[in-house]
């Protein structure tokens, strides 16, 4: 058979000016983002597999449930366990399926996904997600609709491999990731137990993990969130990397980001370590269905919107 449909699905291919973006069906995710031809995010072929949640958008929820079980308006639910060495649900159910095409132009692709009933979730949420280029960078703006007759918990995040401009490979990548400056602008670092599951929340100031002035990313391992951001006057919220070729950029987004995760990919098996580091803005943090810490609550028929960006400058 020939002809076939790439493994992640139809490929969306949108540009603007410097910038250009692949969009797949396969999970709204960004495959590639590109600005004056250099790799903005660390790009992935279109029957590549998606290791490490390259460039996807994480729904209904970010990061990791503990044990897979949560409690919500006096509820237990059950999800499946994805991380087994963990023993968590991790990163929702988004990426694992096509999504509807609801419009392509040039410059923007719309797409939508109702959330299947799942026992575990069975909520019914429908998201709808445009990615758009223009001169100042991709836009994501993610709407979750609720048409059910229940209150839903709901959080998300977006997972950009911001790349390093090496092209490395394996443990090489940790070096390179060391040349590179990351600004994250919080106030508190959110501890972990051995399953990457919250514990509490501590400052930043005097740790390894202020980074607040720009230092080089040479303390890793990183696989942490930090919240307290420190949004801006228009209630947007920016982190910074900067390589060393001067390629600087910029992902972030409003005023329902309350937190970043940084993962550096250290020890991770080499095949599926990408070369760069991952910048997530949220809006909740790990294991939020439990701890209901910046959870959003759809009410029926009520909706949430949250816009995210990624940017880039050449110095």
């Amino acid at each position: 058979m020939t002809n076939k449909t790439p493994r992640t699905g139809q490929q969306y291919s949108i540009s603007y000016g410097d910038y250009a973006a692949v969009i797949t069906e396969l999970g709204a995710t960004m495959r590639k983002v590109t600005y004056q031809g250099k790799n903005v995010i660390v790009p992935l072929g279109p029957d590549d597999p998606v290791t490490c949640c390259h460039g996807q958008l994480l729904v209904p929820f970010p990061n990791r449930i503990a044990g897979g079980t949560y409690e919500f308006e006096g509820k237990t639910y059950t999800l499946p366990i994805d991380e087994h060495d963990r023993n968590t649900a991790i990163h929702g159910y988004g990426y694992r399926a096509f999504w509807k095409l609801e419009s392509l132009t040039e410059t923007s692709v719309t797409q939508s996904w109702r959330a299947p009933f799942l026992l575990g979730y069975p909520f019914d949420v429908t998201v709808t997600a445009t990615h758009e280029l223009d001169a100042d960078g991709l836009h994501i703006t993610v709407t979750a609709q609720n048409d059910g007759d229940v209150d839903a918990p709901w959080a998300l995040a977006i997972h950009p491999w911001l790349d390093n401009g090496f092209n490395g490979y394996g443990d090489e990548i940790d070096g390179h990731n060391a040349q590179c400056h990351l600004t994250v602008p919080a106030d508190t670092h959110v501890t972990v137990d051995e399953n990457l599951i919250p514990t509490g929340t501590e400052p930043v100031a005097g740790t390894k993990y202020d980074l607040n002035d720009n230092p080089l990313l040479v303390n890793q391992p990183f696989d942490d969130a930090w919240t307290d951001l420190r949004h801006d006057e228009d209630g947007s919220v920016t982190a910074t990397f900067t390589r060393p070729d001067g390629l600087v950029i910029k992902v972030g987004g409003d005023e329902t980001i309350t937190s970043f995760q940084v993962c550096t990919g250290t020890g991770f098996p080499a095949y599926m370590h990408p070369a760069g580091t991952a910048v997530e803005p949220q809006t909740a943090y790990a294991n939020a269905f439990n701890t209901g810490n910046d959870l959003i609550v759809l009410k029926p028929g009520a909706s949430s919107t949250t816009k995210l960006f990624i940017k880039a400058e050449q110095h």
